[in-house]
């Protein structure tokens, strides 16, 4: 089935009168988008930023009368604001897609260091022996496009995890956690604050051919105190600066440790939150984004 969707020009300040009015018309979903390409990157805490250029979208069904969805929006528009012309906007047919399928046409094996692919699971792995982290559509799965994700699967294809324990703090669906696994770690334990990744680790992992006991889950507060060789943590630089003293009570003397979700301008904040216990040695940047790597002291 088509679908009408209209586009609206909006500001911060009025994206959410324009949703508000979307809905009222009956939109079936309405969507925020970047206008001019102005990345919102950690947030403060207890905002929700929008960008200042912003495109509003509303989806409605196909028998939608555009022309009366258009009258009703100015009108409303014009009451809120009297002093100000109606938003600059587009109007256009959608055909249906199995957006499902597109995506699965576009998803194509990516390789980490020599060892680490990964792969969708309806495709043939490029390298049979490799260690190869299949997904499938619909997981909620990282797919390792994103920057922090790929900078630190880089990471974990350059290290030996022969007899290693590690932690994945923050571990979302699992992607590190079970790369680390699939790289020859003994034992890995997922860490986060969210039951539903927790959740979604295990599953990941049993699709992976990984006993659900090989990657123990655990929410913040129950995690085991005995300290790892490895700790893996891609959040965000204000957790990470928060937790160093618990990360680092966490890691045994000598372990290594990689953190990412850290622009390049946070580097230093971080290093410096770090540098009470670890030599963080190496950071290695990829579009703004950038990785921090160490070893605790002895």
């Amino acid at each position: 089935m088509p679908w009408v969707q209209i586009t609206l020009a909006s500001s911060p300040e009025t994206s959410e009168v324009l949703e508000d009015m979307l809905l009222l018309c009956g939109a079936g979903a309405v969507s925020m988008l970047d206008g001019a390409d102005q990345p919102v990157f950690e947030p403060l805490k207890g905002t929700t930023p929008l960008w200042q250029d912003t495109r509003v979208m509303g989806l409605f069904e196909a028998d939608t009368d555009e022309e009366s969805l258009l009258n009703y929006l100015q009108n409303g528009w014009q009451d809120r604001y009297p002093e100000t012309s109606f938003p600059s906007h587009k109007l256009e047919i959608l055909e249906d897609k199995d957006w499902e399928r597109e995506w699965m046409d576009r998803f194509e094996p990516i390789q980490f260091g020599e060892r680490l692919w990964v792969c969708p699971s309806w495709k043939p792995a490029p390298d049979p022996s490799a260690a190869n982290l299949m997904l499938d559509p619909g997981l909620a799965f990282g797919t390792g496009s994103h920057p922090t994700t790929a900078l630190c699967l880089q990471w974990i294809a350059q290290q030996d995890w022969q007899h290693k324990t590690v932690i994945d703090y923050g571990c979302g669906s699992g992607i590190l956690a079970i790369g680390a696994m699939l790289m020859g770690a003994a034992h890995v334990m997922g860490v986060d604050n969210d039951t539903q990744a927790l959740t979604a680790t295990k599953d990941n992992a049993q699709r992976n051919g990984i006993d659900a006991n090989k990657i123990p889950v655990f929410l913040p507060e129950q995690t085991p105190t005995n300290p790892v060789d490895i700790m893996l943590a891609n959040i965000l630089a204000g957790p990470l600066i928060d937790m160093a003293a618990r990360l680092a009570q966490l890691t045994q003397p000598g372990g290594l440790i990689a953190l990412s979700g850290i622009l390049e301008h946070q580097a230093d904040a971080v290093i410096d939150a770090y540098a009470p216990w670890f030599d963080m040695h190496t950071v290695t940047a990829k579009d703004e984004w950038v990785r921090i790597d160490g070893q605790k002291r002895s």
